[in-house]
């Protein structure tokens, strides 16, 4: 659902933050960041799944499976972590340009390309309910991105580790 252009923005409608962040509800991918634990849980699983299946073809032809189970399963691991860790990062970064635009008083804008771009000061009804939506509404998913981009460089460290590990052995 589109928000109606505001009379005196010249901001077009979708660089506008309300629906710039409207979009993202929208949109199929991003929406992942706003599932309640469990489903965002499932979901990671879901992708790091499908980037192993991906992977695993790769993988086994670069290993003998019977005589390096091993290091098939680290590299299964790691290509899991770091294809999720990739995505998740897209996530925090789409996200993360939004709430910026919510929060700011004066937005950038492009009116028909990149060579003519202004800036446009928000009025005060419109910044502090932008911000509100900034503040409540997407520093929490900002958070739990950080959290789970933090996660995912540990467990890629760690598996980086053993594979040091297993291939000095």
């Amino acid at each position: 659902m589109m928000n109606t252009p505001v009379s005196n923005c010249p901001v077009p409608i979708e660089q506008q933050p309300l629906n710039e962040y409207q979009s993202l509800l929208d949109s199929c991918f991003f929406k992942w960041a706003t599932f309640k634990d469990e489903a965002y849980l499932k979901q990671g699983l879901r992708l790091g799944s499908i980037v192993g299946l991906i992977a695993a073809p790769f993988a086994a032809s670069s290993f003998s499976l019977p005589e390096a189970l091993s290091p098939f399963m680290l590299t299964m691991a790691v290509t899991m972590t770091g294809g999720l860790l990739l995505l998740v990062l897209r996530l925090y970064l789409g996200w993360s340009y939004v709430c910026d635009r919510l929060l700011r008083e004066k937005i950038f804008y492009e009116e028909t390309g990149w060579y003519d771009g202004q800036y446009w000061t928000k009025p005060a009804e419109d910044l502090a309910r932008e911000q509100l939506i900034g503040t409540y509404e997407v520093q929490p998913i900002l958070q739990r991105l950080r959290r789970s981009l933090g996660l995912l460089a540990l467990a890629l460290a760690m598996e980086s580790g053993l594979w040091i590990l297993i291939a000095s052995s």
